[in-house]
């Protein structure tokens, strides 16, 4: 594999196994499989609390709908935290084990009002399991970095229109995904964000 193409695959597709955490978190989207996979880690035992972020599109003023699965989640779902929660009790986790919000309309205020939430009820979280797409791994990662800064995050990523590791650049479409990734890293973070990385 070309070099490039491997460093930016090592930057962006970041991958970590899980393990017993105090929170899973999972960054908004109109995929179902992220709350799948958040579900799945929560019967599994890696921790006992799912904290769901997502309002509606900051482009479209609205929730899309479900980008996959829609014959299972079929509700009329005016937010991704209505989406995710049917995602979570459809597989049999509890409304008593999930928390969120559903004003962000973005990576990084998903990542601001999950603190937010957190601070509300008062969780101590010192690790937490945070679950987004492969390709959005990164960006997902330093915006809840940013906004959990004493916290040691684990990504659990899922894929996301089939765009892997491995095959990102083999289509038009996964190419300019990954590289809208990396332009949005730059345009999303700050110099004081990188300083508040180095403390």
């Amino acid at each position: 594999m070309n070099q490039i193409i491997q460093d930016i695959s090592d930057f962006i597709f970041v991958s970590d196994t899980p393990e017993p955490a105090d929170i899973i978190l999972v960054a908004g989207g109109s995929y179902p499989e992220p709350a799948e996979t958040a579900a799945q880690l929560y019967h599994q035992d890696y921790a006992p609390l799912i904290l769901i972020s997502g309002g509606v599109s900051i482009t479209t003023g609205k929730f899309p709908g479900p980008k996959s699965k829609a014959k299972i989640y079929n509700g009329d779902y005016q937010t991704e935290y209505d989406f995710f929660m049917d995602v979570l009790q459809k597989n049999d986790v509890p409304e008593s084990a999930i928390i969120g919000e559903k004003e962000s309309s973005f990576t990084r205020e998903n990542a601001i009002y999950a603190r937010q939430v957190v601070d509300e009820h008062q969780i101590s979280v010192r690790k937490a399991l945070l679950v987004c797409k492969a390709f959005h791994a990164r960006r997902c990662l330093m915006a809840y970095q940013a906004a959990f800064p004493a916290v040691d995050i684990l990504v659990i990523p899922v894929t996301g229109y089939d765009i892997t590791k491995e095959n990102w650049y083999q289509s038009e479409l996964a190419i300019n995904r990954v590289l809208g990734e990396l332009r949005r890293i730059g345009d999303q973070f700050t110099v004081a964000d990188i300083n508040q990385f180095m403390l």
